[in-house]
């Protein structure tokens, strides 16, 4: 008796401590989120620079469009692979050893590119995408767990969570390019994968304060783990024939296949949803809404994940970057966009909610639209920016922040109202399923940004404009045209606003 009742009353007692009024298991997600998004976006500050480095200065010589796709692979591919993290966790091994799984591959990956060597610089990457795939959906799910469904704290409970995400994506950009350049490339991979192994270390010793939150997958069959295994083997088997070099692969190639696939995918999803899936007409009409909203996040984070590729290689070569007589490092400048975030994200709840107490606040398709068309703006200060390189100068910092001031705008009209609005249009039925569906389309974006970077040319100065004038042209074209289409999608959401 004495001895059963031990274990009990320890797991009581850490299920139900708490910190300032929120279950203490919450700073065990804060901080293994906030080392996750530190090594993630560190990884992203300095990825591009180092892949199209001369190899006599320690880099891999690949030529810009070849890297440009490589990072919109990646960079899609975390939220690609976020779906089967999901997934696993549900079905599988649950949402606390999902967490830990992750983390240590992507601690792994982070020592692998940081070992040297094109081999292991791929399969390390390899590693940080099934990594991110685990840990990042479920980190967020396990958050919620902590709280009752119908807990007030619960909204609170995730803005504390969001801060450890905006931290991470702060600090990771500043640290680990200062790092890499002072030290070298290794030492500025190595960061990230230090800062993941205490991640994971503070997770594991904290986690009895999780209680039962994702202690357990919500339901098991066998068929999963085969289905699994076979993913596992043939993801196995692929990169071992490529990292062998029995299959050559073109990195261009692939991501527009990619991008084909993805693209087909979310629109056959979609249609079946509203065709085939019992829903009734609400529904069904809320359904084609989506399509339009995620047509136009699609072209939105296509121009917005510039800021991994063209926009760090722009900073490096073509801004001056003298800072009060400190030379930044170009990964340093992606700190740029998450410090407008974090100044007008309070700035801009504030206006939603006095246009909505004066009844003119605007509905979501029309928000949507001028994310786009802020983005446009952005687009368009970045092809001025690049006609004055043409005549042989750098350009000022100031063009890179006046764009990205734009964009920060822009993903403040878009992004937070698009989970919003995913949630409330999707049908009761195919709630999750529409959520993996709004991550496909920061995936496709992603993928479809990594080939439209690769249409800049290094040595035809001419294609640098070129390429910010056709995203110009595609946001600012997508914005009208949803403003004009916003109206009728209006009356398809049914209500919902």
């Amino acid at each position: 008796m004495e001895m059963n009742s031990t274990p009990q009353t320890l797991e009581a007692t850490a299920e139900g401590a708490t910190l300032f009024g929120h279950p203490r298991g919450l700073a065990t997600l804060f901080f293994t989120e906030m080392w996750e998004r530190f090594t993630y976006y560190g990884i992203q500050s300095i990825l591009i620079l180092f892949m199209v480095a001369a190899s006599g200065r320690g880099g891999l010589g690949f030529d810009d469009q070849s890297a440009n796709a490589i990072v919109g692979l990646y960079f899609g591919g975390t939220y690609l692979l976020s779906l089967l993290g999901g997934w696993v966790a549900d079905r599988l091994i649950g949402g606390r050893l999902a967490v830990t799984t992750g983390g240590v591959l992507i601690t792994a990956g982070n020592a692998l590119l940081a070992s040297g060597g094109t081999r292991l610089f791929f399969l390390g990457l390899v590693f940080n995408v099934l990594g991110v795939g685990l840990l990042k959906p479920n980190v967020s799910t396990t958050v919620g767990e902590l709280y009752p469904v119908d807990g007030s704290q619960r909204d609170a409970g995730f803005s504390i969570f969001y801060m450890g995400i905006n931290i991470g994506s702060l600090f990771g950009p500043i640290f680990v390019p200062i790092v890499a350049e002072r030290y070298g490339w290794h030492a500025g991979f190595a960061l990230p994968a230090l800062g993941m192994l205490f991640g994971v270390a503070q997770f594991l010793a904290t986690r009895r304060y999780l209680g039962r939150a994702g202690d357990a997958p919500v339901s098991t069959r066998p068929r999963s783990w085969l289905a699994l295994g076979v993913f596992v083997v043939v993801i196995g088997a692929v990169t071992a024939l490529m990292l062998s070099g029995a299959v050559k692969v073109n990195a261009v190639a692939l991501a527009a296949r990619v991008s084909w696939a993805v693209g087909i995918l979310m629109g056959t999803y979609l249609l079946y949803m509203a065709l085939f899936g019992g829903l009734d007409r609400e529904e069904r009409g809320r359904v084609f809404a989506m399509m339009a909203l995620f047509a136009a996040s699609t072209v939105f984070w296509m121009a917005y994940m510039q800021m991994f590729g063209s926009f760090t290689l722009f900073a490096q070569r073509y801004t001056d970057l003298e800072v009060f007589g400190w030379r930044m490092p170009a990964g340093v400048t992606q700190t740029i966009d998450p410090i407008f975030i974090i100044s007008l994200a309070p700035v801009f709840a504030a206006l939603w909610v006095r246009l909505g107490r004066r009844g003119r606040d605007l509905s979501s398709p029309a928000k949507f639209a001028w994310g786009l068309l802020l983005m446009g703006a952005g687009m368009l200060v970045m092809y001025v920016a690049a006609l004055r390189v043409m005549h042989g100068a750098k350009v000022s910092l100031l063009w890179l922040a006046a764009n990205y001031f734009l964009n920060a705008c822009g993903e403040l009209c878009l992004s937070p109202v698009g989970l919003s609005s995913t949630t409330k249009l999707a049908p009761k039925r195919f709630a999750g399923q529409t959520m993996g569906l709004w991550f496909l389309t920061l995936a496709l974006g992603s993928f479809l940004a990594g080939l439209l970077s690769g249409d800049y040319n290094a040595h035809h100065l001419a294609t640098l404009p070129a390429l910010y004038l056709k995203l110009f042209l595609w946001s600012t074209a997508g914005g009208i045209v949803l403003l004009l289409l916003t109206p009728r999608v209006k009356r398809l959401m049914a209500g919902v606003q």
